[in-house]
């Protein structure tokens, strides 16, 4: 079988990448928009014309939050357009299409964690586009959405790599503490991805984050410690840290769904965050 990985060299498709080597049932064709612009209707038509796909992994998007509020053309193009492409060549050729979204497209103005039914409000260009590619990737019968939020690794740019360098650099970091949710440990969704796609797809949207809950400052405090780096950091409330996207001040997220129906056991945020910081290619920037 064929799996199609769209933006490959991001830090889910790298993760991805990392894993292949476990499933040599299956042939894993890793494309970025060098390979593959899923946003040319033309080229992904050609391109499942050329190659038979049983299952995409579709991890393309545009995350660049702050800047999609200047550029939600681009943006839309990315996380919707696209993906209506390749749900579109999915639905054709009779195969899986497995999309990652966001907890953004949730308000987050609630204080009890979401579930998948829970009504959508995104108050960002970024949830937005991401809950319109969400709507085209369910157009397809054998769709499964991801809803997954505070994505880190070992590759790529990422929280958990800003916060290892300015504890190297500062003495004293600035954290606000007023936004809670999840961090989710690339390596891990990567594996329950691969527990899906070996599964008999049940359509729909799951959410998925590791275990636990905290704030950006509590998860700060938690990379600086782990790391053993002599850095303070201090809490401080959002509007001391102005950006132009509004976040979700509340982004838990109930993960019952996708436990009970793919029997998926799911880390707590601090152990996988202690994984993370223990691997080889995180350590360059211990």
């Amino acid at each position: 079988m064929n799996i199609l990985v769209t933006g490959a060299n991001g830090q889910l498709g790298s993760e991805l990448r990392e894993i292949s080597g476990n499933f040599p049932q299956y042939r894993f064709i890793f494309t970025d928009i060098a390979q593959l612009d899923i946003t040319n209707r033309d080229a992904v038509e050609a391109f499942f014309e050329t190659i038979r796909i049983d299952t995409v992994i579709n991890c393309a998007a545009y995350t660049a939050v702050d800047k999609a509020e200047d550029d939600e053309p681009n943006a839309m193009l990315i996380n919707a357009v696209a993906v209506r492409h390749l749900a579109k060549a999915c639905r054709n050729a009779d195969a899986t299409l497995i999309h990652i979204s966001t907890d953004y497209v949730y308000s987050g103005n609630v204080c009890t964690p979401y579930s998948e039914d829970a009504p959508t409000e995104p108050a960002s260009v970024y949830g937005k586009t991401k809950l319109a590619g969400e709507e085209a990737a369910l157009a397809t019968p054998k769709a499964v959405v991801i809803r997954t939020s505070w994505l880190y690794s070992s590759f790529g740019n990422n929280f958990v790599k800003t916060m290892l360098r300015l504890s190297k650099e500062k003495e004293t970091l600035n954290v606000v503490f007023d936004q809670i949710g999840t961090p989710t440990y690339a390596a891990d969704l990567a594996q329950t991805i691969m527990i899906i796609a070996q599964s008999k797809i049940k359509q729909g949207i799951y959410n998925y984050s590791n275990e636990g809950l905290c704030s950006w400052y509590d998860f700060a405090h938690e990379i600086v410690h782990q790391a053993g780096h002599n850095c303070n950091v201090r809490p401080i409330e959002t509007k001391d840290y102005p950006l132009p996207a509004p976040r979700p001040h509340y982004s838990v997220m109930n993960k019952a769904n996708i436990k009970t129906k793919y029997g998926i056991e799911i880390p707590h945020w601090t152990d996988s965050l202690r994984k993370c910081l223990s691997s080889t290619s995180i350590l360059i920037c211990n």
